[in-house]
């Protein structure tokens, strides 16, 4: 079956760095943007980043933008999320989802992993 599956998440102290993964499985990642989101308790999901099928366009929130990067491997068919400089409010489950095309709303993608835990503490 199809699956996007999340790793890479975990505890890490203020200014630290993770690399999340979202890997597909069950077809091919080559036609379809990637987007992160992340949720905290108690707050909406929200958008993070998205890259483009062609990996030529990449999109950032203001949150997150000079510390985040987006990357993709079509031949590992799979996605990275970079996260440096990690801050507290930073801490979130973190979810890769696919589209057609990049999208800001979270409601519009069609495929989501089952989210990672990130946890930016002291």
């Amino acid at each position: 079956q199809l699956q996007l599956v999340e790793s890479g998440g975990g505890l890490v102290q203020p200014g630290g760095s993770l690399r999340l993964s979202c890997a597909a499985s069950g077809f091919t990642l080559d036609y379809y943007a990637i987007g992160w989101f992340r949720q905290a308790p108690g707050k909406e999901r929200e958008g993070v980043s998205c890259i483009s099928n062609s990996g030529v366009y990449a999109y950032y929130a203001d949150s997150v933008k000079g510390r985040f990067t987006i990357s993709r491997d079509n031949a590992k068919n799979t996605v990275y999320l970079q996260m440096n400089s990690l801050k507290p409010e930073d801490t979130a489950v973190y979810y890769c989802a696919l589209r057609r095309a990049c999208s800001w709303r979270f409601n519009e993608y069609d495929y989501w992993g089952q989210g990672t835990q990130v946890t930016v503490s002291s």
